[in-house]
């Protein structure tokens, strides 16, 4: 019998935790007890929360009501608190994959991956709120919206689904713009804020890799063939299908090729 406490529950208290900074810090302290072997693989699932904790602001608007973004040093600023959202959602996507389906797969491999993202993802938040701070500006000034978690929601009972959605297409779509939004800020002269996109954009198509590579087992598993079953998920999630352009380069590095996803 171990006392040890277990990864699903940390997860857990980082998708719960309300302030940036210690969601950050949870993650980091997480990753570093997990890679020391003192946390253990529940046997059993966990309640994971519907919601997320979340700071009282950004105020949450739906896509459609967004503002449109200014260009100057105002737009820039908007760019890059649009990016830290997607950060601190991508937190709590990695850790509520952990809580909600690490114990039921009992797949090391898929919780060794995505402890590695968590923790990157904290990493990622950190250093765009960083600049946006240095750029006089904060996590929380601009409203934002909340597709990502709306993503997570609608696959909250299969892991497969989550796989295809979050890692497959939505990060995915993220190697496709990161590099696009980087050469504008470069273009503008703030090659600070172009380098963290880049930063970011390597260590996403690790974490693209990743879902790659866990989908692709948990097919092997039940049977099922990956390329068949990635777009009945798609199609059933994205009534519209996969818009180009695709970043095929970033994709293919991810082991993503685009057999996988053109057509959709």
């Amino acid at each position: 019998m171990t006392d040890r406490p277990g990864i699903a529950a940390a997860a857990r208290a980082i998708v719960l935790a309300a302030a940036p900074s210690e969601k950050i810090e949870r993650s980091f302290e997480t990753a570093k007890a997990w890679g020391a072997g003192d946390l253990i693989l529940e046997p059993r699932a966990i309640a994971m929360p519907d919601t997320p904790g979340r700071p009282a602001t950004p105020e949450l608007r739906l896509p459609t009501e967004m503002p449109r973004r200014s260009s100057g040093a105002a737009g820039r600023i908007a760019m890059l608190h649009a990016v830290a959202h997607i950060e601190f959602n991508a937190i709590n996507l990695a850790w509520d994959l952990i809580g909600r389906f690490g114990p039921e797969a009992n797949d090391r491999d898929l919780i060794d991956d995505w402890v590695r993202v968590g923790a990157e993802e904290a990493r990622h938040f950190q250093m765009i709120q960083t600049r946006l701070q240095a750029l006089g500006s904060d996590y929380g000034a601009l409203p934002a919206h909340d597709g990502l978690w709306e993503a997570a929601s609608a696959t909250a009972d299969n892991l497969l689904a989550r796989l295809a959605v979050v890692p497959l297409v939505l990060e995915a779509r993220g190697l496709d713009m990161g590099p696009q939004m980087a050469t504008k800020l470069q273009s503008a002269g703030d090659e600070e804020s172009a380098a963290l996109l880049r930063r970011i954009h390597e260590d996403e198509i690790g974490h693209v890799a990743a879902g790659m590579r866990a989908f692709q087992r948990l097919c092997a598993k039940s049977g099922q063939a990956p390329e068949t079953t990635y777009r009945q998920i798609v199609q059933l999630h994205f009534k519209q299908g996969l818009k180009p352009p695709f970043n095929e380069a970033a994709r293919s590095a991810a082991g993503l090729l685009p057999h996988f996803y053109l057509n959709a």
